[in-house]
């Protein structure tokens, strides 16, 4: 499970002046039920990947992992949630956040939380290291090294590390340097034994952004030792200093999290380009919204960090141990664990010895279930679309991509081959923004047509389009997806894809890219889909309509019944629809991974909301949405989260499923994970984590999804 390759949390609503302005033109309705607050939320979800590192059922290496993902996952949330608090400070009381109080006591209960996170963070790291040790693996200090080591080190240090650090002498700085973002500092007090010199103060950043943090020594047979390459510096400390005259030396490690903003505005008159390149200049030099140290810091040094930082007490300074930046850890050595099999991923059946797959989806429809199913598949359909003569044109949407994606490759071979191609490429995908503009360039010098989206939104709906001609007929096939066109995160990330040359979905599809190639972004060219339900258009109204008509069977005494899935829901009309649902006694069962605003027990309802938070090796990733709808289920998979950032500020796509084989498959795995006892747990109402444990047998819902998927007969 990796929830960093561009994941990146999903936990934001627009920059606030662009919220601004989009609710200045579209109000989106106002629910004033109660719900849980967002942030307490999502730390609540932080804390069930925690529990997966001091799960000891867990295999070593993947605690190691989910510590990392843990440290990376909270580091997004104060560069971009946190840091949107702060700012709303300056626009004083009236400030407000969706569903929140007001921005201080927020930032308060936020701070409560992650100090409470923090210290079990440290007990789940301290119970890894004593096992690390008892597999002889063990993490040596620099007063830990043998002489072969020692000299391991220096040399390490002088062929590798030297040229990439530059040591700053912080009080003879008028002007403090801006600490960087992502990277970690060694702050150092320099001193001699016989106080003939004063002490003095200065900073080493770790250049772990072009080394390993991780350095294997040279150890005894059968043991694995490892040094943090902060640790290689500070070994290395009296011949950095030398020329000093400096003999002592105590050294910590501090990080500083910034505001990671870019506040894009709507100005047309500025080229987006231009702003998103300007953006992440000023990332760089956001204002610090967390300062973490080493709790045994020099009280003076840290002192003087905090007055020349310009910080507070407001600014979340966080006193931790000897070990900063986990997020490195999901990059742990796995060579040194012993050999551990990992679920593969398998080719769909009706694929494994077809020779097109163009030909088998225009025949049927096809749902792949990513990671179970392999994405290579997705990969096949592009390169036979680059090289198929009767295909004319490719259109395709892209919001995150592998560092060497195999999706550009084939979209540049189609070029090459006379197609016409068209990508709309998000270029304010968070965090991915320099690699889409990257992608941007390369792109546009082969001769694909790039589409950047439409001003002030996302367009984060996963849809493509390919269109053959054959004589005088057009035929079409495509697909729509949960996830990103990513063959990396595709081996972790849980998502489905609807392969399908369904005219009608083909036909919104087309009216979709209409909408994105069309200058103007004329929402009335959205109003034509007749299949698909589509943000900022109808998305919130069909799933609104849907929920009615499960109330009005409930009040009738009829079956009713709505599964949901998604990463996170936070929307207040569509969480208030699902209380008033639970309260005429509709039967309603969740699988939420993130966020989940939503109160799920109440005295007054009917039938309590049924909700679960499934944490495991994959991450849960996909949208589905089933309505009993008198006995014709209605299932749909989406793109999009209930929150409205989803539902009114991004370009969001829904598809309902209309084969009945691949509906019965979608319902069977939701009843698989709805029924899994072992890595599932209870969003109550206070968040507590609990696990859910009702069953006689014991049911992973991953590894049961993958026995189904596996046995699951096709013709």
């Amino acid at each position: 499970m990796r929830l960093q390759q561009g994941e990146n949390l999903d936990i934001m609503t627009m920059p606030i002046e662009t919220t601004t302005k989009k609710l200045a033109r579209k109000k989106a309705p106002v629910a004033k039920k109660k719900m849980i607050g967002r942030d307490v939320s999502w730390l609540a979800f932080n804390a069930r990947v925690l529990q997966e590192a001091a799960d000891k059922t867990v295999p070593l290496y993947e605690r190691i992992r989910f510590l990392g993902i843990f440290s990376n996952n909270l580091d997004e949330f104060f560069r971009v949630r946190v840091a949107t608090l702060r700012r709303m400070l300056s626009f004083g009381k009236s400030a407000k956040m969706h569903l929140e109080e007001n921005p201080g006591k927020i930032i308060d209960s936020i701070q409560t939380i992650v100090m409470e996170q923090q210290r079990e963070f440290d007990r789940v790291w301290k119970d890894i290291a004593q096992e690390l040790e008892a597999q002889h693996i063990f993490l040596r200090t620099e007063k830990q090294l043998n002489r072969e080591q020692q000299k391991f080190v220096l040399n390490y240090f002088n062929e590798q590390v030297r040229t990439n650090i530059i040591p700053l002498m912080i009080e003879s700085i008028q002007q403090f340097p801006f600490l960087r973002d992502k990277s970690i500092y060694l702050a150092v007090v320099l001193a001699r034994a016989d106080n003939s010199i004063s002490q003095k103060f200065a900073l080493i950043e770790i250049p772990t952004s072009v080394l390993p943090r991780f350095i294997i020594l040279p150890s005894k047979p059968g043991e694995h030792d490892i040094m943090l390459l902060e640790d290689v510096v500070r070994f290395c400390l009296p011949n950095i200093f030398s020329y000093f005259g400096f003999d002592k030396f105590s050294s910590h490690i501090i990080k500083v999290t910034r505001d990671a903003e870019l506040d894009i505005d709507n100005d047309i008159a500025t080229s987006i380009i231009h702003q998103i390149e300007k953006g992440l200049k000023d990332r760089r030099k956001g204002k610090p919204v967390r300062f973490v140290y080493d709790k045994d810091i020099d009280p003076l040094l840290l002192e003087y960090l905090i007055r020349r930082l310009g910080l507070s007490g407001k600014d979340n300074l966080i006193p931790g141990a000897r070990i900063h930046n986990f997020k490195d850890f999901m990059d742990f050595p796995e060579s040194i664990f012993p050999p551990h099999s990992h679920r593969k991923s398998f080719i769909h059946p009706l694929f494994q010895n077809a020779t097109s797959v163009m030909h088998v989806v225009q025949r049927q429809d096809v749902m792949l279930h990513f990671p179970y199913h392999s994405f290579d598949t997705i990969i096949d359909l592009l390169r036979e679309a680059a090289i198929d003569p009767n295909v004319s044109s490719i259109k395709i949407t892209a919001y995150r991509l592998a560092k060497n994606s195999k999706i550009i490759n084939a979209l540049i071979n189609a070029v090459r081959n006379g197609k016409q191609v068209t990508i709309v490429l998000e270029l304010r995908a968070r965090f991915d923004e320099a690699a889409n503009l990257d992608w941007k360039s390369r792109l546009e010098e082969e001769g694909v047509k790039v589409l950047l989206g439409v001003p002030g939104m996302k367009v984060h709906a996963k849809l493509c389009v390919i269109k053959k001609r054959i004589g005088n007929k057009t035929i079409q096939c495509g697909f729509v997806s949960t996830g990103n066109l990513n063959e990396r995160t595709a081996r972790v990330y849980g998502d489905h894809c609807l392969l399908t040359a369904n005219r009608a979905i083909m036909a919104d599809i087309n009216k979709v890219f209409a909408y994105l190639e069309n200058g103007h972004h004329d929402i009335k060219l959205l109003e034509n889909c007749k299949t698909l339900p589509v943000s900022p258009f109808n998305m919130r109204n069909t799933f609104l309509r849907l929920i009615d008509r499960e109330i009005k069977n409930a009040r009738n005494k009829k079956k009713a019944s709505i599964i949901i899935k998604m990463n996170s829901l936070s929307d207040a009309v569509l969480i208030s629809k699902l209380y008033d649902a639970a309260k005429a006694g509709v039967d309603i069962k969740m699988v939420i991974r993130g966020i989940c605003c939503a109160y799920t027990e109440n005295k007054k309802w009917k039938k309590q909301i049924h909700a679960v938070s499934i944490v495991d090796e994959y991450l849960e990733h996909a949208r589905v949405f089933i309505f009993h709808h008198g006995g014709q289920e209605k299932v749909y998979i989406a793109s999009c989260d209930w929150m409205i950032r989803n539902l009114d500020h991004r370009v969001e796509a829904a598809a309902p499923i209309t084969d009945l084989a691949i509906r019965k498959e979608i319902i069977d795995i939701m009843k698989i994970q709805l029924s899994g006892n072992v890595k599932a747990r209870v969003l109550d109402n206070e968040q507590r984590n609990e696990y859910y444990r009702e069953g006689d047998k014991k049911i992973r819902s991953q590894v049961e999804i993958l026995k189904y998927l596996h046995e699951k007969q096709y013709q």
